[in-house]
């Protein structure tokens, strides 16, 4: 038998749904599902490999195939074969990529509306907190 959830349990999972319900919003405001849109935001750190976007962005690589097809045909991303191995395609943002993930970006207000709600001293607080939850586990998986 599983433990009933927390309050806090609920929190994080309402918090979660409600960043990622906004984030949804944000991308489909313009036109593009929020897979899309993440893809869009990690291709801003460079080009990458198809194999590369799909550990990223935790998915598999005929999931990243659908969305780079769907974004190239919009003319948000570019894909090349790799110089050193046309095997692998290479897959760059466009001008317009840049641009729809720019609105994308400040269609998505939750994090600064949300966290704007806190007194400095609770931001720093949530900060710091933050900062210990997503530190890496020092104890080794068993």
């Amino acid at each position: 038998m599983t433990e009933a959830p927390t309050p806090l349990d609920r929190q994080l999972w309402d918090f979660v749904y409600a960043y990622d319900s906004a984030y949804d919003r944000a991308a489909r405001s313009v036109g593009l599902s929020a897979a899309q849109a993440c893809l869009l935001d990690a291709l801003t750190r460079g080009s990458r490999s198809m194999g590369e976007l799909a550990v990223e962005l935790l998915c598999d690589a005929s999931n990243v195939t659908q969305l780079v097809t769907r974004l190239e045909a919009g003319g948000l991303v570019t894909r090349v074969p790799d110089p050193d191995d046309r095997r692998v395609k290479q897959v760059s943002i466009t001008p317009a990529g840049r641009r729809v993930r720019r609105t994308v970006e400040r269609a998505f207000d939750f994090p600064s509306a949300t966290v704007g709600r806190l007194t400095e001293e609770e931001r720093r607080q949530l900060s710091a907190l933050m900062g210990k939850l997503l530190a890496p586990d020092p104890t080794p998986p068993a």
